[in-house]
């Protein structure tokens, strides 16, 4: 098939038992030749991630309690991995020199990135490739911006030195060569970014789960699988809050255009999910593609006469939450009304301080704020091939005698948005499933 990079996620690389599925993956693929990995993950429900450790150890640190007996919970379960597989990855020098480290007051970047960078030593030394670090090769600039095209140069020129290599997720470093991390999940941009530095023909996201569902399975039964789903459907449903994939994972790649499939490595035979640039012709015959959503929204209605008449009102509008530091998720408007929806989180309990600027400033004639909401998004490009899907969807709810309490659609015609009281959320979305999947 050609170039492939794989990328393993925490739960893919939490303990030998994993990590022989992953050789196995890796043996029966020759198209494999590069590998990223991220920290260890949860073995059982009440284990803990490495990175927290790390994170516990820093802190235990910094507020001069006894922090030897957590570090060593993180240096014997890397130690028991390697000796469990028979393999020597020289890890102790590197024990030390993390500890050091954190007693000398390292950044929580450093510290975060640790988990990976052992990791993939371990992995490396496992599976006979090379150990290329992120370190120097991902590049952020001073301010801790990420610099995509020179690190695509510079990666692009270190991994042509090597076969078949296996490099850290989640971070990269600044021109001081201090670490830089990702956000959470930043492993899966990583992966991305490996992929378009070599011009892979795929970039395999292998984790615990064989794709995306069309809808959450702790709300809908046995939902059906997408084995298609278009790079801009994948940004609406991720957006939304479907969460298999980092969302900011799909820019490097999009730009090259090379296609991620989404792998189970605990059910290797499944074909998962591919994203693709362009939606296939099976994804264009559906209706929908997925349902997406999450709760604890605010709603903010406002109301003024000539409103579409009034120039820049629209800039002081944002200008103002702006000055607050939130960000809009959604801005449906009328002839005279607009509506604004923000996170609950963004706003933390500035409503009525929020509420009493945007009356003085734009001198509105009326204003309503409603809370406890819900945002729901019907998802696919099939949609604006049919005709009646909205019609579909309002009956749908309406059956289900969940009221919607806002309505926006995008410009493209791929996705619905619907506000509901947070209580409707599980509700309507079972009842838009049935209604075009069942």
């Amino acid at each position: 098939m050609g170039l492939k990079v794989a990328k393993f996620g925490g739960s893919s690389v939490a303990d030998g038992i994993q990590l022989a599925k992953i050789r196995e993956i890796i043996e029966n693929d020759e198209d494999i030749r590069y590998v990223v990995v991220s920290a260890p993950g949860k073995r059982f429900p009440e284990d803990s991630k490495i990175t927290d450790l790390l994170y516990s150890c820093k802190m235990h640190i910094e507020h001069h309690l006894p922090y030897e007996q957590l570090y060593q919970v993180v240096c014997d379960r890397f130690s028991a991995v390697a000796f469990n597989l028979g393999v020597d990855a020289g890890l102790r020098e590197d024990f030390e020199t993390v500890l050091k480290a954190m007693k000398s007051g390292a950044s929580e970047d450093y510290i975060a990135s640790r988990g990976e960078y052992l990791n993939a030593k371990l992995i490396a030394a496992y599976l006979g490739y090379d150990f290329v670090d992120a370190a120097g090769t991902i590049l952020f600039d001073e301010k801790g911006r990420f610099l995509a095209e020179e690190t695509n140069e510079k990666l692009a020129a270190a991994l042509a030195e090597h076969e078949h290599a296996v490099i850290p997720g989640f971070y990269g470093s600044k021109p001081d060569g201090s670490i830089k991390t990702f956000s959470r999940g930043g492993s899966d941009i990583t992966g991305s970014i490996v992929a378009r530095a070599v011009g892979a023909d795929i970039y395999e996201n292998w984790t615990d789960v064989s794709g995306f569902l069309m809808a959450d399975p702790r709300i809908v039964k046995n939902p059906k699988p997408i084995s298609h789903i278009s790079y801009k459907e994948l940004r609406e449903l991720s957006y939304m809050g479907a969460s298999v994939l980092h969302e900011d994972a799909i820019y490097p790649v999009r730009a090259s255009e090379i296609p991620i499939n989404i792998r189970n490595t605990n059910a290797p035979e499944d074909p998962g999910t591919f994203i693709t640039a362009e939606p296939t012709e099976e994804a264009k015959a559906r209706t929908i593609t997925g349902i997406a959503g999450s709760k604890d929204f605010t709603v903010i209605n406002l109301y003024k006469n000539r409103m579409n008449q009034e120039r820049g009102f629209i800039r002081r509008l944002t200008g103002i939450l702006e000055d607050f530091n939130i960000p809009i998720e959604h801005m449906p408007t009328g002839i005279d009304t607009l509506s604004i929806v923000v996170a609950d989180d963004e706003l933390a309990g500035r409503i009525d301080e929020v509420t009493e600027e945007l009356n003085k400033q734009l001198k509105l004639d009326s204003i309503e704020v409603f809370e406890n909401m819900a945002l729901l998004a019907t998802v696919g490009v099939g949609m604006s091939y049919r005709l009646g899907v909205a019609a579909r969807l309002f009956t749908a709810l309406a059956d289900a005698k969940v009221n919607i309490r806002m309505i926006d659609q995008g410009s493209s015609e791929m996705n619905i948005i619907v506000g509901v009281e947070n209580d409707d959320f599980e509700t309507a979305t079972r009842a838009i499933y049935e209604a075009f999947v069942e």
